[in-house]
């Protein structure tokens, strides 16, 4: 845990019960402070009274006097498309609001660190897809190369329930632009932008406030590196925005869509082969295409930045080649769930939208696909180039009919249910094809989460496979 300084004896409001909210209610109290907690769910607050913290209606009158700060969940909106009535209380109480990855980089640094050798450096991940399996594959390439690492935030742990940071840690976190858009400190050492695609739009008011929420990243985190794929104009803007001229090495721009030239520091990939380029000169090549656990051309996107990052922090071209190589994937994410009779069956319920379903059609030859649940603005039909690797499509849940309206001449059949999908997939698949779950869409139609979802995937495809 890491305990929250800067609060000592002071009360703090906990809105948002669930997992980071619990981490940072019981990290503020580990500081010193006197962390007052609520949630709407009577569900969530007999968790936290049963976990011996302190319960605080923040509806009643006077539930705001004498507080310091409201700390509030990634997932409760503080302005758009409204704010949430206790926010919007704070906000008209001049009650500071916060998250828990303020508070991370408010706490994280300690008078401790003078005496260690080597200075705990946190490398934070952010973009629209290819975060998650990004920070877990820096992760792996420091723990197969036995550096001390930690990996938190959106994937794995809550920020406060890491370890406080030893001699030479490095701190992975993946943030979403919900957790960094409200917190007050963003101090990443090095920070790492993907990609940018539409999504999460009515919670930023528009694509300009989704972009404006992952750059404060950058803008206000004040990076000593900048990763940054420059695929897409923003990812151009941003770097352009952070650098001091072409040959400004602390930023590093990533690409899989062209080849990189010029004076500065570039990693990109063409054709399953990952370069590093520095001063117009190439310093560094590896073949990415027989590595399991990253196909397509997402994932290459995904080795380019951890790459970069890893060589931000002195490691060796050919030990991140060899870590890169034992990548195994994330579960949900490209996920190999089992293979017979030629058919490989892939779970990719992670691909929650049109781009990231995208890359997952793109990553194979001849597909089954498995699409639908509660679709998003727009749809699939921005999937139309990449269809013709579709042998056919099997659509479940709520967008079913929608979807089959935008597949044109692609061979399709409305499965209501994943049971029913998979059996369908499986029975008319041949020999070389792969049955792929890429929903394109959220799952909270039949589904708690993307991750129920893929289990549901691989509980039918066991059944199936043996």
């Amino acid at each position: 845990m890491i305990p929250v300084r800067g609060y000592e004896g002071k009360k703090i409001a906990v809105l948002g019960l669930g997992r980071s909210g619990l981490a940072a209610a019981r990290a503020l109290e580990a500081g010193g402070a006197i962390a007052l907690c609520w949630d709407d769910s009577p569900e969530a607050r007999a968790g936290a009274e049963a976990a011996g913290l302190t319960l605080h209606d923040l509806s009643r009158p006077g539930a705001f006097d004498g507080l310091a700060a409201l700390i509030t969940s990634p997932g409760i909106p503080h302005l758009y498309p409204a704010p949430n009535r206790h926010i919007a209380r704070a906000y008209a109480m001049g009650v500071p609001v916060d998250n828990d990855v303020g508070l991370f980089f408010r706490a994280f640094a300690t008078p401790e660190w003078d005496r260690f050798d080597q200075t705990p450096k946190v490398i934070a991940v952010t973009g629209s897809n290819g975060k998650s399996t990004t920070s877990a594959l820096i992760h792996h390439i420091l723990e197969d190369l036995g550096r001390p690492t930690q990996l938190a935030g959106n994937i794995g742990r809550g920020v406060l329930d890491l370890d406080p940071a030893g001699d030479g840690d490095v701190v992975v976190l993946e943030l979403s632009s919900y957790q960094t858009e409200l917190a007050r400190a963003l101090t990443p050492d090095i920070a790492v932008f993907t990609n940018l695609s539409p999504d999460h739009l009515d919670r930023h008011g528009g694509l300009g406030g989704y972009f404006a929420a992952k750059r404060r990243l950058f803008a206000e985190g004040g990076p000593d590196r900048a990763i940054i794929g420059v695929d897409e104009a923003e990812g151009q803007f941003l770097a352009d925005q952070m650098g001091e001229g072409p040959g400004d090495d602390r930023v590093i721009r990533v690409s899989v869509a062209q080849k990189l030239t010029g004076p500065g520091w570039q990693v990109f990939a063409r054709k399953g082969f990952l370069s590093e380029y520095r001063k117009g000169r190439q310093v560094a090549s590896i073949d990415l295409r027989a590595m399991k656990g990253l196909p397509g051309r997402h994932n290459h996107q995904n080795a380019c930045a951890a790459y970069a990052a890893a060589r931000t922090l002195g490691l060796a071209p050919r030990q991140i080649e060899a870590a890169l190589a034992s990548f195994t994937g994330l579960p949900h994410r490209s996920q190999l769930v089992a293979q017979k009779d030629g058919v490989a069956f892939v779970n990719d319920s992670k691909a929650t939208n049109a781009d990231s379903a995208a890359a997952a059609l793109q990553a194979f030859d001849r597909l089954r696909w498995i699409a639908g649940g509660l679709g998003k603005e727009g749809g699939i039909a921005a999937l139309a180039p990449h269809l013709g690797h579709v042998a056919k499509a099997y659509l479940i849940g709520h967008s079913a009919r929608e979807f089959a309206l935008q597949l044109g001449d692609t061979p399709h059949e409305i499965c209501e249910t994943m049971e029913q999908a998979v059996a369908r997939a499986a029975a008319e698949a041949e020999p070389g094809e792969t049955v792929l779950l890429a929903p394109a869409a959220a799952s909270f139609d039949q589904y708690a989460d993307f991750e129920a979802r893929g289990e549901d995937f691989i509980r039918h495809v066991k059944a199936l496979t043996g």
